[in-house]
């Protein structure tokens, strides 16, 4: 019984060490968990019941819902219910596929410019033909980029061709620092008279990794 008493005495102790943490603290404690997970801890204490209302960090994943219209719904709950005056720091968006999936996307993504997004990591299962919205590439506050296609296995990693990017203008991101592509390919389009240069408008460039793989 003694023993019982302690741990669970230690339980709301630490609980309370935790509460008595900053706004800011607890949202990077709650950035390495998905959105979702964030929200079920209102649950906890009055403390909590809004805190995820404020996070600055929007951590998505398509894996957290069996049916996309839940998972539609659960987006329009959470950016509905978010402090409007509270800015998107970071975004990250992973396992997306389909042509459904895209209007979601477009979403969180219109929400997260109009916020003043820091940092955007979008990671997409294996597919072809996934469209990215032109207004990701103009932004004034975006500083890190990451558009990954997501893989399995090494052999998947071979068969899979990679996504490719078609643009119809040059990229207007003066703050980005930092740009990584893993499998996604960059060509002008076809009904551009001369190929396009990409990044003479990303004055602030200073780390651009691109790794590509499979057919194209």
């Amino acid at each position: 019984m003694d023993s019982s008493h302690g741990k669970k005495r230690m339980n709301v102790e630490d609980d309370d060490r935790l509460s008595s943490l900053q706004d800011e603290l607890i949202h990077k404690i709650l950035s390495f968990i998905g959105i979702k997970h964030a929200i079920q801890t209102s649950v906890l204490s009055s403390r909590w019941r809004f805190i995820w209302t404020s996070m600055p960090y929007l951590n998505f994943s398509r894996d957290d819902f069996f049916r996309l219209p839940k998972f539609s719904e659960f987006v329009t709950h959470v950016l509905s219910g978010r402090d409007n005056q509270t800015k998107v720091s970071s975004v990250r968006l992973s396992n997306f596929h389909g042509k459904d999936s895209d209007v979601i996307v477009e979403h969180i993504m219109k929400y997260a410019f109009s916020h003043n997004i820091q940092q955007l990591d979008v990671a997409c299962l294996p597919q072809n033909n996934v469209e990215f919205p032109p207004f990701l590439f103009s932004s004034r506050s975006l500083k890190r980029l990451s558009l990954t296609k997501e893989n399995f296995s090494a052999y998947e990693r071979r068969y899979y061709s990679s996504y490719v990017f078609k643009a119809t203008s040059t990229w207007e991101l003066p703050v980005i620092t930092t740009l990584y592509l893993d499998g996604v390919t960059l060509c002008c389009d076809d009904n551009t008279d001369k190929c396009i240069d990409f990044f003479s408008k990303c004055a602030n460039l200073k780390n651009l990794t691109k790794l590509l793989y499979g057919r194209i």
